[in-house]
C-alpha cells in the first residue's frame, strides 16, 4: 500500500482528517508515497484566501490548491521521497453550519469536506454534471469507510 502523510493544522479532529485523506489516496492507488497539508481555518479566513487566490469575494467550504497539474509527472521530494499533492482548506463554522443544515454530525462533514478536498488535489473536478456524479461516488466511498455514510 502507498502511504500519505497528511499534515494538519488543527487540534481538533486530526484523526479524523488524515483518515479521510488518506482513504480518498488509497482508493485511487496513486502507486507512490505522498504528502498534503490541512487547514482549518476560519470563515473569514477562507474568504480571504478565496477572494485573494481565485478572486472570488465569498465564503466557501473547502478550498483545494494542488500542488501540480494532473498531467504534470509527479516528482518526489529528495528529502522524503513523498510527492506533495497541495493544500486542502476547510471553514470550520460552515463546516458545522452545513453538518446541521444536512442533519448529519460535523464529523461527517469535516471528513466529506477533506475527502472532497483530497480529489481535487489529484485531479478531480465537478464543473459537470458527469463529473459531480464521479466526484460524488468516490467522496461516498470514503464516507463508508469511515462508517459516516448516509
Amino acid at each position: 500500500m502507498t502511504a500519505c502523510r497528511v499534515r494538519v493544522t488543527s487540534a481538533d479532529h486530526t484523526t479524523l482528517l488524515r483518515r479521510a485523506v488518506r482513504g480518498a489516496v488509497k482508493n485511487e492507488r496513486l502507486g507512490y508515497p505522498c504528502v498534503a497539508d490541512v487547514f482549518m481555518v476560519s470563515d473569514k479566513e477562507l474568504r480571504e484566501v478565496n477572494r485573494e487566490r481565485r478572486g472570488v469575494d465569498k465564503t466557501t467550504d473547502v478550498l483545494s490548491f494542488p500542488a501540480r497539474s494532473p498531467e504534470e509527472f509527479p516528482l518526489p521530494d529528495p528529502d522524503t521521497g513523498r510527492v506533495f499533492l497541495g493544500d486542502i482548506l476547510i471553514s470550520e463554522e460552515r463546516a458545522a453550519a452545513q453538518a446541521l443544515e444536512y442533519g448529519h454530525p460535523v464529523e461527517r462533514e469535516i471528513a466529506y469536506l477533506a475527502a472532497h478536498g483530497a480529489l481535487h488535489l489529484m485531479g478531480y473536478d465537478h464543473e459537470s454534471e458527469w463529473d459531480r456524479a464521479v466526484m460524488r461516488r468516490k467522496e461516498e466511498a470514503v464516507m463508508e469507510k469511515l462508517g459516516l455514510s448516509r
